[in-house]
């Protein structure tokens, strides 16, 4: 009886994986991302879950040629972000589902980036979904994260009591012009 031969997430056959029309799936911690955790809230109450992937591989059939080389690419996670707004952590569930297509060299893959409007990659025998996934993840953060309505009051700007007193009226500035225009003869 032949044994089915286990994949290796980080050193994945690209080519052999697709064409055999293969998945994999799985959860990796999140603290395995470190380029990830960089852009992630320091010290947040809550520990943030794993992320959770999947990889789906597929050949497809092209007229008069050799067939394409697809992922399919799923992967979640929620991180802690800090608010922009009232500068406590946010919650920010990330999702990433993309298709990849696989280029022979990086010749080709310039080519078929310039071409397409697919993502194209290099194929390899040692291919890293491990990288792919982090990459993915940190392209799926929010630019702005914030609360839709934050939890806790704005603080204040450093100096602002909060009282109801009149604030002075700043001045104008065509004041000034107005006057000159007055001292004017004519």
């Amino acid at each position: 009886m032949a044994r089915e031969k286990t994949q290796d997430p980080r050193r994945l056959d690209v080519r052999a994986f697709a064409a055999a029309g293969a998945a994999l799936s799985g959860a990796w911690p999140q603290a395995g991302f470190e380029r990830l955790g960089a852009s992630l809230m320091p010290g947040a109450a809550d520990a943030p879950p794993g992320v959770e992937w999947s990889v789906q591989g597929e050949q497809r059939p092209v007229t008069g040629g050799a067939p394409q080389t697809w992922l399919q690419l799923t992967a979640s996670t929620t991180v802690a972000l800090q608010c922009q707004r009232c500068l406590q952590p946010v919650a920010e569930t990330l999702l990433v589902e993309r298709w990849f297509r696989f280029a022979e060299d990086e010749r080709e893959a310039e080519r078929l980036d310039e071409e397409l409007e697919d993502d194209v990659l290099v194929a390899s025998r040692a291919f890293d979904l491990h990288e792919l996934v982090e990459d993915e993840l940190i392209l799926a953060l929010p630019l702005v994260p914030r609360h839709e309505s934050c939890p806790e009051p704005l603080p204040l700007p450093a100096g602002d009591t909060g009282g109801d007193a009149p604030e002075e009226a700043a001045p104008n500035p065509f004041a000034a012009l107005a006057a000159l225009k007055r001292q004017t003869p004519g």
